[in-house]
């Protein structure tokens, strides 16, 4: 993990990260869920009825993975999945100075979680929701059968200006964050009660020595099943980190792979070079060539056929003997065989 990496020598625990790093902390995990979803429509589609529920219950299985994975992040090292990718950590705002290894407080720990987990899932919710009902146009005019109905239109409609003002507040947060007039870049972190700064090394040091299980202290059946559980839910969550860090890999490359650069330096690597002009021919061969005699036997072609590698044109007899013999055109050189050889019908035949 990037824990382990570029931070190390990172001075202070309350040394303000970049508003490059925490943008780019941010999009981690906005892009992961699009490439999951993109992979679970693919088995769903190939096999509905074994992997139909994944599809149908995307968002709900999302929701909870993500759940499991930043509980233990935010357990472990006070951060988000994202956070940890980049070497960043959350403090309390009011006690900067606490050691991501003793953990965020509880109230702090559940603000965090909630609104990393639970706040997307309901915004993804309801950005469906308002889509379905714009595609059946439920907002056409019609009298209302109750006061429920009239709250849900009337939030409906209000919803669209409610996200806009909430991505207006993000983008002046952020814009404070850079001319250093807030300590947090999104409003939830300010709604946590918490902000960003880098891991240290002294931190990592710190949880890799922290004790899993305390010893010598005899447990009920109660915390030892607690302790399985935690066990098991931190095995999940580091699976799951695991695959996401390869997984941002290879979208990486595969997004490099399919770039229009890359794939116009692809097709100039494989495409075969235009075959040369038989240079080496004598002026009595290169008329025979543009004629209907035959470049080998020099004489008019019988049952022509065609050399797929380089394009002339041959009778068969001749050209068969010479690449069964040889294996490349005579004319061009280019490696040949006799699986390259095209019989031409002409209309009259």
């Amino acid at each position: 993990m990037a824990e382990h990496g570029a931070h190390l020598t990172t001075a202070s625990s309350d040394e303000r990260p970049s508003i490059f790093e925490v943008l780019a902390q941010d999009s981690l995990m906005s892009a992961v869920k699009p490439a999951l979803q993109h992979a679970v429509k693919i088995l769903a589609d190939s096999n509905p009825s074994r992997y139909g529920v994944l599809w149908r219950r995307f968002d709900e299985i999302y929701a909870l993975l993500d759940l499991l994975l930043q509980h233990h992040f935010l357990s472990r090292s006070s951060a988000s999945f994202s956070e940890n990718f980049y070497g960043l950590k959350r403090v309390l705002a009011s006690d900067p100075a606490r050691p991501a290894h003793l953990g965020l407080r509880r109230k702090q720990h559940l603000r965090s979680l909630l609104l990393l987990a639970l706040l997307p899932y309901l915004r993804a919710k309801m950005e469906k929701v308002l889509a379905r009902h714009r595609d059946e146009d439920d907002f056409s005019i019609r009298l209302p059968q109750s006061l429920a109905q009239k709250m849900y239109r009337a939030f409906m409609v209000a919803y669209p200006f409610v996200s806009m003002a909430w991505d207006g507040w993000v983008f002046c947060q952020q814009l404070l964050y850079v001319f250093g007039r807030t300590r947090t870049h999104s409003p939830l972190l300010w709604m946590a009660g918490v902000k960003l700064a880098h891991l240290t090394a002294h931190d990592i040091r710190s949880m890799d020595l922290k004790p899993s299980s305390p010893t010598g202290i005899s447990l009920s059946v109660a915390e030892k099943t607690q302790r399985i559980l935690s066990s098991v839910v931190g095995g999940v969550a580091v699976s799951l980190s695991t695959s996401l860090s390869l997984g941002v890999f290879f979208l990486q490359f595969l997004e490099w792979w399919y770039s229009s650069e890359n794939q116009s330096t692809v097709k100039s690597l494989t495409t075969l070079p235009t075959p040369p002009p038989p240079v080496h021919l004598d002026d009595q061969a290169a008329v025979a060539v543009h004629s209907k005699l035959c470049p080998l036997c020099r004489k008019v072609r019988a049952n022509d056929t065609a050399l797929s590698t380089s394009g002339f044109v041959f009778c068969y007899r001749c050209i068969f003997m010479y690449v069964k013999t040889n294996h490349r055109c005579p004319l061009t050189g280019y490696p040949s065989g006799v699986q390259h050889l095209i019989k031409i019908y002409s209309p009259e035949g």
